[in-house]
């Protein structure tokens, strides 16, 4: 279940850091990814060559440390990350997240994370107990981060009273019933995936069209098969294999066939992302010979084709999802929330062909997420399996706070 999954630890500075160590093994052993982000003072408790050894990357302890990857090392990691759990969460770590206080690596990049938080908290039955720690406490649940209670037992103070931070295996546990979780999400859902691009017939030989090779529709189309969805695959003229999974084809050539097959497949579909590259004209006429080549200029007349995103728009319920792609070479943000707006979609994929390695035919891409509340996540360059992965994820939030 977590093979693959990419795990944020965060370690607060408590005696329960040294249950960490045996977290990391579970999530390494079960496949996972892993980074940890540490305080400075889990240092004191458990060491740098401990963790870096058992978790297979370097750990991030300061915000502007030397050896970081990057200088805005809390954004691209929590770009990164599929779920963050902070264990131990002390009384401190707790209040700065409540409180929106970020000033050092773990607490910032908590406050860059906008996807699933997981607090284990650790400390001192006085503490746990006392009003403003349950306050704030109380504050995350109210916002979606989710509390792993601390046990009754024996404290380091000499205490025996509840405080005591969960054993890792059962924190394991909850995320790995997390994922579970999120994989059901979609296995009763019915999704349309348009891929590829489309051919506008001048004669028997020619047409217009756009490029695009699929492989982008294809992964997403992959990826929702394998969380359990029922997938409708509306593929243009491609060179793709059919994933495996839930996954029923429809072959079309034009725009316009791609139109209705699109119209007969949205009314009763969940959710839809249009990924296809559909060509914004046709020729008025097509030959039925192929044209001969002529001293003279060939002229063509275009007229345009139907705009399949913006009539799914408009016909779109209030429990459809609804997802576009936008490709842009110039004011790429601006564009792309403009065409979230008018047509009327939930979150838009934006790709820019400025980005190296994102271009048409590749098996990598690099996005940018732009949603109908504001948000705005930006992703590293990927390969594009993984890139369905964060858009899949995507979905699944959409539904999930429906």
């Amino acid at each position: 279940m977590l093979k693959g999954k990419r795990i944020i630890l965060g370690i607060s500075g408590g005696i329960a850091a040294y249950k960490s160590l045996i977290l990391i093994r579970l999530f390494i052993k079960a496949g996972a990814q892993l980074r940890v982000v540490t305080t400075e003072n889990a240092l004191w408790f458990v060491t740098r060559v401990s963790l870096e050894s058992l978790s297979q990357n370097k750990i991030y302890d300061k915000v502007f440390g030397p050896e970081n990857d990057y200088t805005t090392e809390h954004i691209s990691l929590t770009d990164w990350g599929d779920c963050f759990i902070v264990a131990p969460a002390t009384a401190n770590i707790i209040g700065k997240l409540a409180n929106g206080i970020a000033d050092d690596a773990l607490s910032t990049s908590l406050i860059a994370f906008n996807k699933k938080i997981f607090m284990a908290p650790a400390m001192n039955v006085k503490m746990f107990d006392h009003f403003s720690v349950q306050r704030n406490i109380q504050w995350l649940k109210d916002n979606n981060i989710q509390i792993i209670e601390p046990n009754e037992g024996y404290l380091a103070c000499g205490y025996e009273a509840k405080g005591r931070m969960e054993e890792p295996e059962s924190i394991f546990n909850a995320i790995e019933n997390y994922f579970s979780s999120e994989n059901k999400v979609l296995a009763e859902k019915k999704i349309l995936i348009t891929a590829g691009p489309t051919h506008e017939a001048i004669d028997p030989v020619r047409y217009i069209g756009n490029q695009s090779s699929g492989k982008m529709g294809f992964a997403i189309a992959a990826e929702l098969a394998k969380r359990g969805a029922e997938v409708i695959l509306i593929a243009g003229p491609v060179q793709q294999q059919t994933p495996q999974g839930h996954i029923k084809r429809i072959d079309v050539t034009s725009a316009l066939e791609m139109y209705n097959a699109a119209m007969d497949v949205f009314p009763t579909a969940d959710a839809a992302i249009l990924n296809a590259a559909v060509a914004d004209f046709r020729p008025e006429t097509a030959s039925n010979r192929k044209i001969k080549k002529s001293d003279n200029n060939l002229q063509l007349s275009l007229v345009k084709n139907p705009d399949i995103l913006a009539t799914l728009g408009n016909m779109k319920k209030k429990n459809q999802i609804l997802v576009g792609f936008a490709l842009e070479t110039d004011n790429e943000l601006e564009n792309a929330r403009v065409k979230l707006s008018q047509k009327n979609l939930d979150f838009i994929v934006l790709n820019s062909l400025n980005d190296r390695g994102a271009g048409f035919g590749g098996d990598s891409n690099k996005i940018t997420i732009l949603d109908n509340n504001n948000a705005v996540l930006k992703f590293e360059l990927k390969s594009k399996t993984e890139v369905a992965a964060d858009i899949t994820d995507k979905l699944v939030a959409c539904f999930s706070n429906d």
